[in-house]
């Protein structure tokens, strides 16, 4: 069950609790008229069926609510009532399968935001992957990639191509090139740091490196490894299961390509640069095309459950 709290103007009260009720799937309806100070207004709160979610807040934003007034969506977490247990069954559809578009476009716009914690996460997973691609050490690396925040921005990306939103693409792709391209311009800076401090060598980079040397040696599995990452890792994000993530992060060879490319490049190792950088390109466009052709087909399932509002 989803929480909602509006504030309403207060000519447009009645509009907003007339379709409250009329949206299959929503319950304990309370009306506060005058509460609401900044904005003025009355406060409208209910409870609503997640799979009803989408299609009231729809409808919502159709009355205005969401620049006249506010919208406030939270998830309940536990409700013992027997009217939102009935509000669930008849609401058509499961939960877990309906998509909260607006939620989706507001947490992969704050994850795709260039800021200064997200580029100090992703140069500092690459060099941490730096590190296990000299150890060759696969519990770094794994480690890397769980610390990466790549994914905001390929979500991002698929997002806005679903819903033809070209700021949120063009948002995300400005995070994500320019945090590779730091990340990875501070990582050579590293290895040449850790090389004259004597902790980094060349013979260690060129050695056998059966835990880490598939990192620059991308092929068809590479592909079809992240594409299944990213219909797990969309399908975590739209059925709120943020715990597949973890998984998600450390499938794919994103961080770990970039690091293994800008140590090779700091050698001067053009063959372990450019085959990194391809399994980096390689698992980005599969993440992209996946995200993209999951969310597109949700959508259309979607869009194939009856109506919650008669």
């Amino acid at each position: 069950m989803l929480h909602l709290r509006l504030i309403t103007p207060s000519d447009r009260t009645d509009e907003v609790v007339r379709l409250i009720e009329k949206t299959v799937g929503t319950t304990h309806l309370v009306v506060l008229p005058g509460t609401a100070r900044d904005p003025a207004g009355d406060v409208v709160m209910c409870d609503v069926a997640r799979e009803a979610g989408d299609e009231l807040l729809a409808g919502l934003r159709k009355l205005g609510i969401d620049t006249s007034g506010s919208i406030a969506v939270e998830s309940i977490d536990l409700s013992l009532s027997e009217r939102a247990e009935r509000a669930e069954a008849d609401a058509p559809g499961e939960g877990s399968d309906a998509v909260l578009w607006e939620h989706l476009s507001d947490a992969t716009h704050e994850e795709s935001t260039l800021s200064v914690t997200y580029l100090a996460f992703i140069t500092l997973a690459t060099m941490i992957a730096a590190c296990g691609v000299v150890l060759d050490n696969s519990i770094l690396i794994v480690g890397a990639m769980a610390v990466g925040p790549e994914f905001g921005p390929l979500a991002g990306i698929s997002t806005a191509m679903v819903r033809r939103q070209p700021r949120l693409a063009a948002r995300s792709l400005i995070a994500l090139l320019v945090g590779f391209a730091a990340a990875m311009a501070l990582t050579v800076a590293f290895s040449l740091f850790m090389d004259a401090v004597g902790l980094f060598t060349e013979t260690q980079l060129e050695a056998d490196r059966p835990n880490t040397g598939f990192i620059y040696a991308p092929d068809r599995l590479s592909f079809v490894v992240a594409v299944l990452a990213g219909i797990a890792g969309t399908l975590s994000l739209t059925s709120a299961k943020s715990g597949a993530l973890v998984g998600v992060a450390i499938s794919v060879t994103t961080i770990p390509a970039a690091a293994n490319a800008a140590v090779a490049l700091s050698y001067g190792d053009t063959k372990q640069t450019w085959g990194s950088t391809e399994q980096l390109l390689l698992n980005l466009l599969g993440i992209i095309v996946a995200g993209t052709l999951t969310l597109a087909a949700q959508r259309w399932l979607w869009s194939r459950q009856p109506s919650n509002t008669p």
